[in-house]
């Protein structure tokens, strides 16, 4: 609580007290407080650890979520909230709180963090403005952007480590594809990015790990012999706080995390790559305008290189997409050319064609015929084959032991969707279904899908 970063994060351990942080701080420290959980069902604990903190100091209205409070002679709003859905934080537009609070961060997706932080403000003079993030470790993939977000602290490979409590400043600047990132710089001062209007300010963040061993009444209670009971890698996670240890995927998810981190293990920069490999297939997925991006992926057998990412933004017309096409392709090399032609797509294939690449269009609602590896199931139509031979290529002990960049983004998108078994065969997840969950296009991993799909023949886009 006494932290000055303006961005903390209090996690690891279960038992640490990270609930009590939030409601603490936001009933001693702030005056207008939203405190989040993903669902509003997963309220109730902050509801009954609120009614223990603050049922002699302020009143309650459940309607709206809100306690007042007044017992030190300044007024306090603590609201209770949730976003469930993406896109349910578009209800929190432009609603200024001097303070945030989310509860189990790794729930949430990042651009639903980033969203409502953009208000994190007050009008009070001297009022103080931050948010403070609780959690475990991440259970699963899409929670691992917590990981990059404070990777001075919890990612091992970041170079340039920071101890707990260590503050650390970062601005949000365009990086080469003309995306928002983040970028580690010196101190808080002012910096000036060419092409910006005004100086940006960075905010400093910091992550402190949380221990059951801080909190004297569970520790009396007995509730770390419980947390010894849990299987691994939970034990570990809720034990020790472990941010690296594996995670449960879903029962129906397509390609098991750990078969992916096994192929991103094999991965080596291609100064390795043996000079006699040639460029078997680019697997291009399309986007123009918007907030997806154009991705190409070079697929060398079966070592696949960093893939190379376009905001829509560079990418308005087929022309301009075409051009990056070939500026992908080492001179002298004709490879295949797999193209989403499902949408914008379309015009680029028809005019990779036309200017004599070796170009395929990859329609991914028409009919497979294909079976999988034992011979017994087929698939619902070709992006369901698409993605299970992925699958079944990534198997450590059946599969080809494909070399995958080791990318965070890479990782989440091909561990993100996920089957049915149907009378006709294996049905992966559709994408609209799948961006609805997750909240983003998994354009990465349907690239790198795509640099591994076995090429349809070139057929006329209007046939289509």
């Amino acid at each position: 609580m006494k932290s000055e970063a303006d961005i903390v994060f209090f996690g690891g351990a279960a038992g640490g007290g990270k609930t009590f942080l939030l409601l603490g701080a936001a009933g001693t420290q702030h005056r207008r407080s939203l405190i989040f959980r993903r669902e509003y069902k997963q309220l109730e604990d902050i509801r009954e650890k609120a009614e223990r903190m603050y049922s002699d100091i302020g009143t309650f209205n459940g309607q709206r979520e809100l306690w007042r409070l007044t017992h030190d002679g300044v007024k306090r709003r603590v609201r209770f909230g949730a976003m469930q859905l993406p896109g349910d934080e578009q209800a929190y537009q432009g609603q200024q709180q001097d303070f945030y609070g989310f509860d189990e961060i790794t729930h949430f997706q990042e651009t639903q963090f980033r969203f409502v932080t953009g208000w994190n403000r007050s009008d009070i003079p001297g009022q103080r403005s931050r948010v403070i993030a609780a959690g475990n470790p991440p259970t699963n993939a899409e929670g691992y952007w917590v990981i990059k977000y404070w990777a001075p602290w919890l990612d091992p490979k970041y170079p340039k480590p920071a101890k707990d409590g260590e503050l650390r400043w970062f601005a949000q600047i365009k990086d080469k594809y003309n995306r928002m990132s983040d970028l580690e710089v010196d101190g808080p001062g002012d910096i000036t990015i060419p092409g910006e209007k005004y100086p940006v300010k960075p905010r400093s963040r910091t992550f402190i790990r949380a221990f059951l061993t801080d909190n004297p009444v569970y520790m009396a209670s007995g509730y770390m012999s419980v947390l010894q009971g849990m299987p691994e890698p939970l034990r570990s996670q809720m034990l020790h706080g472990d941010f690296m240890v594996g995670h449960e995927d879903h029962p129906k998810q397509v390609i098991p995390t750990e078969w992916v981190l096994l192929a991103q293990k094999r991965w080596y920069p291609k100064e390795f790559l043996d000079k006699r490999q040639r460029l078997d297939t680019l697997g291009v997925d399309v986007a123009r305008g918007g907030k997806d991006s154009m991705v190409i992926t070079p697929r060398y057998g079966t070592w696949f290189d960093e893939q190379k990412i376009y905001p829509g933004s560079e990418t308005p017309d087929g022309f301009a997409s075409l051009q990056l096409v070939v500026d992908a392709i080492p001179q002298g090399e004709r490879p295949n050319i797999n193209i989403d032609v499902i949408g914008v797509g379309s015009a680029v294939f028809d005019l990779a064609k036309g200017s004599g690449l070796h170009a395929f269009a990859m329609d991914a609602r028409q009919t497979s015929f294909a079976r999988d590896s034992s011979g017994a199931l087929g698939f619902t139509r070709k992006k369901s084959e698409w993605w299970w031979k992925m699958r079944e290529a990534l198997d450590p002990n059946l599969g080809d032991d494909l070399a995958l960049p080791p990318d965070r983004e890479l990782l989440a998108d091909l561990t993100a969707p996920r089957y049915e078994m149907k009378l006709n065969g294996i049905q992966v997840e559709d994408k609209d279904d799948l961006i609805a969950r997750i909240g983003r296009s998994p354009d990465r991993g349907d690239s790198c899908v795509l640099a591994h799909a076995q090429s349809a023949l070139p057929i006329a886009t209007h046939l289509l």
